[in-house]
């Protein structure tokens, strides 16, 4: 393992573990009901692609892992312990911010905007959050900084502002970014959908690259069906928020047992593939 591998999974659970379970979860908008009795578990290391229809509750997943969306009953883990919930004694009872805080520390996220900051520069995108939440020293966080800009082949951009950098640049400084908090986790929602296509590739290379060289576990939302089917340990179908169909890529992508699966998959595989 290299000493950034080494150092990303410093604190991570033993291979093989459950890292992300999520039982019976219910999340609702209004009257609409967008995870229905969620059961979904992933392993530590795993590389799981979540594709499905808008709408379905494939990005929903993501979004309450990073805490940005609440639920509506159910209980989630990751590593171990209660996301949305905490023990007071021997029983559940909703996290305070606190808990929240400690735990989005597992776990980061590229979503499909870039949302970097406009005003700082690429390394300050990239050390500003290690600095305030995690403490590191400016140094250190310096250092964090050149070794994610290499990792994404933007060594020579550090200086510059994301105006100055194409859609393509701006994501893989995103995925820097969340690389240099050192999750255990790294969360992907449709990382290339807002880049032209011409730049899809050097996007989808990089995550490539970071599922090949390093144990993390990964979980993504994507509509690029080739590039889960090279990456993926497991793709899970979601439809009207639950799992329809689970499986290794070659059995889902191309060969899928559930009609709601064979004709989604129509839009997206030719023949040929």
């Amino acid at each position: 393992m290299s000493e950034t591998s080494a150092e990303m999974n410093e604190t991570s659970p033993a291979l093989g573990e459950t890292i992300i379970k999520f039982e019976k979860v219910v999340k609702r908008f209004g009257d609409i009901t967008v995870l229905d009795n969620l059961d979904f578990e992933v392993k530590k290391g795993e590389k799981v692609t979540i594709i499905g229809p808008s709408g379905s509750g494939k990005s929903t997943v993501l979004r309450i892992l990073m805490t940005l969306e609440t639920i509506n009953d159910g209980v989630i883990y990751v590593g171990g312990e209660p996301l949305w919930h905490e023990y007071r004694g021997d029983r559940l009872v909703p996290a305070r911010e606190a808990h929240l805080r400690r735990m989005r520390k597992e776990m980061g996220m590229v979503f499909q905007q870039f949302n970097l900051f406009p005003h700082m520069t690429v390394r300050r995108n990239i050390t500003e959050a290690p600095v305030r939440v995690l403490g590191l020293s400016k140094e250190k966080a310096n250092r964090r900084a050149e070794k994610y800009l290499d990792l994404v082949g933007l060594s020579d951009q550090a200086d510059k502002f994301p105006s100055q950098l194409s859609g393509g640049q701006q994501q893989r400084v995103a995925i820097a970014r969340a690389l240099a908090m050192h999750p255990n986790i790294m969360l992907f929602d449709e990382p290339t959908s807002a880049l032209d296509p011409e730049l899809v590739g050097e996007v989808l290379s990089v995550i490539q690259r970071l599922a090949g060289e390093h144990d993390l576990t990964m979980l993504l939302v994507t509509h690029e069906m080739q590039f889960a089917k090279q990456i993926s340990d497991r793709v899970c179908f979601f439809d009207k928020g639950r799992i329809v169909e689970e499986g290794p890529p070659e059995q889902v992508l191309a060969n899928p047992q559930k009609p709601r699966t064979r004709e989604f998959l129509q839009n997206f595989i030719s023949p040929d593939d």
